[in-house]
C-alpha cells in the first residue's frame, strides 16, 4: 500500500505523543517529509531552550515519515543518531528528512532540524542520521 500525504496525516493523528506535542506534517512525498510543531513553554528546558528530547522526536518521527515515501506505510525506525549544533531558540521547529538510500525492506534516511524565528528566518540546531525498518508480515 502507498503511503500517501492524507494517510500519513492520519497516522501521525493516531500517535498520541505527536498529537500532545501539536506535531503536523507540512510536507510529504518523493522521498522527504517535513514535520512542524510550534514551540511552548511546556517544551522547553530550564535554560529556556527547546528540550533535546522535543528535537529527538521530530527527528525520528520525520525520518520514519521520509521513509515511508519509499517503504509504504507500515515501517519502525530502526535506529537514529542526532547531533545538536545550537540551543534551539524560536516559534516553530522544523525537521526535514530525506530518503538518502532505500532498498526493498530498509532506508536510510538524514534530517535537518531548524528553528524559525518570529521574522521566518530559519535556523539549522541539529542534524539526524537513521535507519527505518519495513514490517513484512
Amino acid at each position: 500500500m502507498e503511503l500517501t500525504f492524507e494517510l500519513a496525516e492520519k497516522v501521525l493523528a493516531a500517535q498520541p505523543f505527536s498529537v500532545l506535542l501539536g506535531a503536523r506534517l507540512t510536507a510529504f512525498g518523493a522521498g522527504g517529509a517535513t514535520l512542524e510543531l510550534d514551540i511552548r513553554d511546556d517544551l522547553r528546558q530550564q535554560n529556556g531552550y527547546l528540550h533535546g528530547g522535543v528535537l529527538g522526536y521530530a527527528a525520528d518521527n520525520a525520518i520514519t515519515f521520509a521513509a515511508g515515501t519509499a517503504l509504504g506505510p507500515e515501517v519502525l525506525t530502526g535506529g537514529f543518531t542526532i547531533s545538536y549544533l545550537r540551543p534551539a531558540q524560536g516559534t516553530v521547529l522544523r525537521a526535514e528528512a530525506k530518503v538518502a538510500h532505500a532498498g526493498s525492506r530498509q532506508a536510510s534516511c538524514t534530517c535537518e532540524l531548524s528553528v524559525v524565528d518570529e521574522a521566518g528566518a530559519a535556523t539549522l540546531c541539529a542534524i539526524a542520521q537513521g535507519t527505518v525498518i519495513a514490517l513484512r508480515r
